[in-house]
């Protein structure tokens, strides 16, 4: 049996800590949250600590950590030291030498980190990837993933805000599938950028896009945007060419750019070459909180298992190293080799 600890209980942290209430494998010994919160039923009978520190008192086998960007490294550290494997949500970091130091750490201590990239647990975007490797590149990737959000989720955006840029927050998912496709380094990133708003600090920005441009002359355009301006049309573009045709994921029943569901949901997939079209339909998809357990559920098998995680582990710097260069680039007004990372 996995003892737990679960530090972060938003919208991904009640997630997770549901995975491992309801897995045969694992005991939750402790969740964290610095503020008081609304539970599920499921989870009000665990232990609440305000501090991460209390927390690591429980002397868990594993813990989840799904704060805030800017907590991520320093956890993630004192957890392995303290000799826990670890999950940890993206982004990874903050920089990229705090990426590589989580990285380091877990080589050294021998322990399992595993970083929340919920799309490569989704059959569909496991599906899409296979088939755009299927054609060859090098490749066109058009990836976006807008929300028009407002309310509470207005203010959590505003909240992740604080410390990460929607392009960051969101891109490394998408990022992480076109490195995946294309296998191949990235070289070069552009970024623009745009504050549409004053509710946010300043020098952050609730828009942006950036090209990047890989070594076998593939190129990747990615957009993000957040709040209450932001239009739903065209809000979920998912399309890959390449020189022998192209895949797209259709939008099907999207719904509301802000619900979370419609983030992952693939309505079917179109395959074009010039001898015609066809389309992957797949139905039954994964809902947020399957992806979730199946997020969780590989956590789990890592450690019985001693997955080898080394190409996990640097693809996730990779993908985290491409969006900061992009926010770099807006904020600095130039576009920027991925030799000159900020870190």
């Amino acid at each position: 049996m996995t003892r737990v600890l679960i530090a972060g209980l938003g919208n991904m942290g009640q997630s997770h800590a549901l995975a491992h209430h309801n897995h045969p494998d694992a005991e939750i010994v402790g969740l964290v949250n610095r503020s008081a919160v609304d539970l599920p039923e499921g989870l009000k009978t665990y232990p609440l600590f305000a501090t991460f520190e209390e927390g690591m008192e429980t002397r868990p086998d594993l813990v989840a950590i799904a704060t805030y960007t800017d907590t991520h490294a320093d956890y993630a550290c004192e957890a392995m030291e303290a000799g826990a494997h670890v999950f940890v949500e993206k982004p990874l970091a903050m920089t990229v030498a705090d990426a590589e130091r989580v990285v380091e750490t877990a080589v050294r201590t021998s322990r399992k980190l595993v970083v929340g990239y919920i799309l490569r647990h989704h059959p569909s975007w496991m599906r899409l990837i296979k088939e755009a490797r299927a054609l060859g590149g090098p490749y066109v990737f058009r990836l976006n993933l807008n929300q028009q959000s407002s309310g509470a989720e207005w203010e959590t955006h505003k909240a992740l805000m604080q410390t990460t840029s929607p392009i960051v927050d969101c891109g490394v998912h998408y990022v992480d599938v076109m490195c995946q496709i294309t296998d191949a380094t990235p070289v070069r990133v552009h970024g623009m950028g745009l504050r549409l708003t004053n509710e946010i600090p300043a020098g952050m920005y609730n828009y942006g896009q950036f090209q990047v441009i890989f070594a076998d002359g593939s190129v990747g355009w990615y957009e993000a945007g957040w709040g209450p301006m932001m239009s739903e049309t065209a809000f979920f573009v998912k399309d890959i060419v390449s020189p022998n045709g192209s895949v797209s994921i259709t939008e099907g029943d999207k719904g509301a750019s802000a619900d979370i569901d419609g983030h992952t949901k693939v309505g079917g997939i179109v395959v074009h070459t010039p001898q015609g079209d066809h389309t992957v339909e797949m139905p039954d998809e994964p809902g947020h909180q399957e992806l979730c357990d199946a997020e969780q559920a590989y956590m789990l098998r890592a450690i019985a298992e001693d997955k080898d995680l080394t190409r996990h582990m640097s693809d996730a710097v990779q993908s985290l190293a491409i969006c900061l260069a992009a926010d770099d680039s807006i904020r600095i007004g130039r576009p920027v080799s991925l030799e000159e990372t900020s870190t």
